[in-house]
């Protein structure tokens, strides 16, 4: 065991610490992994354990403290391109069969749409224009 490098040891432990990354997504195993990393380098260029235990510790706080934070921040963030149906959300569409709380058929984005009034006691006729307020399964919800 004393024949091994110090540097090779941490490469054991980053490649260990990568196991638990891939198997419980936690992106600070990933963080740790790279500061042990970093540690097997500062063994390589000769320096001392305590050297080795500080790179190790420098590195993984400093992305931790550094990285984390960011991506929290944008994994908060709604995405500003809106796809699919968030996207015909507010919409205009043409009402081409008469619309009311049970049902009719719209115009939307090119495509004709089943739609049904928000308020169950509105209709709208043929040659109207609506606003789509929601999406329920293949039926626009429109005002």
């Amino acid at each position: 065991m004393n024949d091994i490098d110090a540097w090779v040891w941490w490469l054991v432990g980053a490649a260990a610490l990568g196991i638990p990354l891939v198997v419980t997504a936690m992106p600070e195993f990933g963080m740790l992994a790279v500061g042990a990393v970093a540690a097997a380098v500062a063994a390589g260029l000769g320096l001392g354990v305590v050297g080795q235990v500080l790179t190790f510790l420098v590195v993984s706080v400093a992305l931790i403290a550094v990285v984390r934070p960011i991506a929290a921040r944008h994994g908060r963030q709604s995405p500003r391109l809106a796809t699919g149906v968030e996207a015909l959300k507010g919409r205009q569409a043409l009402v081409l069969e008469r619309v009311d709380g049970s049902g009719g058929r719209i115009k939307l984005a090119g495509e004709i749409w089943s739609a049904r009034a928000l308020d169950s006691g509105r209709a709208y006729e043929a040659g109207q224009e609506v606003d789509v307020v929601d999406i329920e399964g293949a039926t626009a919800i429109v005002i």
